[in-house]
């Protein structure tokens, strides 16, 4: 899909060629890329570029991704669906200059919002790797709770790591937000 949302602070945008270099600039930070799953570390503009070719305005809800760009700086993360075996998945990072300023809960709220309207899944999953406060703090302000703990592959870390697994359902959300 290709979407485009608008909250207080922040574009929500399909992502473009344009957005190699600071996707490049801001994974490839440890303490970034180290909370991640599916990143590499070093991570390079080849990476970024690699990722952008997989980015088509018809792919469906659940595999729909979101650049965040904060006026005045430009791209600054990332919020992005996708499919796992219990079903659809949030994921999402912030570059290191900009953690500490509610920017992720304020996007993140808002694609909940929009996948919530746009797909029928009664539950989106989550989680967090277990050394990772923040994410996790996000995760129970919007609604999450954890079903459980399991173990993840960190591509940055080259290793499997303690994972803190999360849900949210659509009811939860929707009573959040009336």
């Amino acid at each position: 899909m290709n979407v485009t949302l608008q909250t207080q602070r922040l574009l929500l945008r399909p992502a473009q060629v344009g957005d190699a270099e600071p996707i490049a600039r801001y994974l490839n930070d440890f303490d970034v890329a180290g909370n991640l799953a599916r990143v590499p570390f070093p991570y390079h503009l080849g990476d970024a570029r690699a990722w952008l070719r997989t980015r088509r305005p018809n792919l469906p809800t659940e595999d729909t991704n979101f650049s965040i760009e904060l006026p005045g700086h430009g791209l600054v993360g990332h919020v992005g669906f996708h499919l796992g075996g219990q079903g659809p998945i949030i994921g999402y990072w912030l570059g290191k200059p900009f953690w500490g300023q509610g920017i992720m809960t304020e996007a993140v709220a808002a694609c909940l919002g929009w996948f919530f309207d746009a797909s029928p899944a009664p539950v989106i999953y989550s989680g967090v790797f277990h050394f990772n406060v923040a994410s996790l703090a996000i995760q129970t302000k919007l609604g999450f709770t954890e079903i459980g703990r399991s173990t993840l592959l960190c591509l940055a870390r080259g290793a499997e790591v303690e994972h803190i697994d999360t849900q949210l359902t659509r009811s939860v959300w929707k009573a959040r937000n009336t």
